[in-house]
């Protein structure tokens, strides 16, 4: 294996690298960075492959191929990012600066540590000689997941799933350390709640505004119907990843849901805050349209609410939940956007290597499993390859689950240069150890 030292000082100075390399998206520009990758595993005896749907937007598919059939390990990372506002930042976003012990810079926790870590530990390996016994390690780096994937992860699942079918990826989501009743404890994202956005719908009768009684406003009829949905929560309802979640902090979780999330409030506000989207649909009023014209009373009104469903259930059972806090009454909803929930299992190969590496690490500490309330391109291996195991998993020691939080598409992006060499000293040690060699 190669050595520590060597993992994260070469991560370290990949990261920067990357950094430096402008890939707001949009509109993405992540060539340069993506061909700088490639001529770095080329070096290394990978033998890669670009492919794009968008010129100026190529996809990186890096393979290091073993000596016999077996399964196919990916090293799965973006390398586009949100936006970043210089004159918010005590660091230029674009400068990959060493300050304080971190690397600072857009992409440094989301997720340009994780590609570098990735890259790193494989052509370290690769270096050293070695070469799976069995299967194949794959390193994919993709575009645009930052604006939904169409030009990465989706399109490559979906027009070349020869290329990158996976038996295992490793993806973000997940690995970051908090505390809970005295413990750390690391949580591994194995699944994510699915997309059922939906329009709310108003009706009325058009006239004209200085003359408020002639016509029937469709936007007043909407006002009680957005109170109903902020006011009220929908039925808390338990699902796999959540309850492995709260047994593993020690929650009971065989009688009333709402009681269990009040205790880990009670002792983690935070936690909770994260957990209660889990436990069922939510809905979030976030975009609302009437009168095209302000002396006009409106006929119709429109609400856009973001709903999110855990994996297994639909859209019927979002329209199920949100009926029960609208009740009855002269509305209309129309789900617009079906995105489904994703798992992996918990019980893995892959899980018990997590498990044992922060063991070694980290022995006080415990792994846990965790959804998603969002989604990640995980969501696009787990429904084009039934089977495949996908965990987020990008191992943070240094800095905690609520220092991290604000900094991701925040101000002042930075990642502690120790949790890089954490990070690379795992993917290192998992391609052997589930390929062999």
């Amino acid at each position: 294996m190669p050595a520590a030292t060597d993992l994260e000082r070469l991560t370290t100075e990949y990261l920067q690298r990357l950094i430096r390399f402008n890939t707001v998206n949009p509109p993405g520009n992540e060539e340069p960075a993506i061909l700088w990758l490639r001529d770095r595993l080329e070096a290394a005896g990978f033998e890669c492959e670009l492919l794009a749907r968008t010129l100026g937007r190529p996809n990186l598919i890096a393979r290091l191929p073993g000596r016999s059939d077996g399964p196919r390990l990916c090293f799965l990372s973006h390398v586009d990012t949100v936006l970043a506002n210089p004159v918010e930042w005590s660091a230029d976003p674009w400068g990959g600066e060493i300050r304080d012990g971190c690397v600072w810079g857009r992409g440094a926790l989301d997720m340009k540590s994780q590609t570098a870590a990735e890259v790193v530990a494989a052509i370290s390996l690769a270096e050293d000689g070695w070469r799976p016994e069995s299967g194949e390690l794959m390193v994919l780096v993709v575009v645009d997941e930052e604006a939904g994937s169409e030009d990465g992860a989706k399109w490559l699942c979906r027009e070349h799933p020869d290329k990158v079918r996976s038996d295992y990826v490793i993806n973000e989501g997940g690995g970051d350390v908090f505390e809970f009743g005295g413990k750390r404890h690391y949580g591994v994202c194995v699944a994510e709640k699915g997309v059922f956005r939906f329009t709310l719908r108003t009706h009325g009768r058009a006239g004209h505004a200085s003359i408020p009684r002639i016509g029937d406003n469709a936007l007043k009829k909407m006002a009680p119907l957005i109170e109903r949905l902020s006011s009220n929560r929908p039925t808390l309802e338990l699902s796999p990843e959540p309850e492995a979640f709260m047994r593993a902090l020690g929650v009971p979780v065989d009688g009333d849901l709402d009681a269990a999330l009040a205790a880990v409030e009670k002792e983690n506000l935070l936690i909770g805050i994260l957990l209660e989207p889990l436990l069922g649909v939510t809905v979030a009023p976030t975009m609302i349209s009437a009168s095209q014209k302000i002396n006009v009373i409106p006929s119709v009104a429109e609400l856009k609410v973001d709903c999110r469903v855990p994996p297994g259930l639909g859209a019927d059972h979002a329209r199920m939940r949100v009926e029960e806090l609208l009740g009855e009454g002269d509305y209309e909803i129309e789900f617009n956007e079906s995105t489904p929930g994703n798992r992996s299992p918990i019980e893995t190969p892959l899980m018990n290597e997590v498990r044992a590496f922060i063991a070694d690490e980290d022995p006080d500490a415990d792994v846990v499993p965790l959804g998603l309330p969002g989604y990640t391109d995980s969501q696009s291996f787990r429904a084009a390859f039934p089977g495949c195991v996908a965990y987020g998993w990008f191992p943070q020691r240094e800095m905690s689950m609520f220092e991290a939080a604000p900094l991701v598409h925040g101000a002042d992006e930075r990642i502690p240069i120790s949790d890089l060499g954490l990070a690379a000293r795992f993917y290192a040690r998992l391609a052997p150890k589930l390929l062999g060699g």
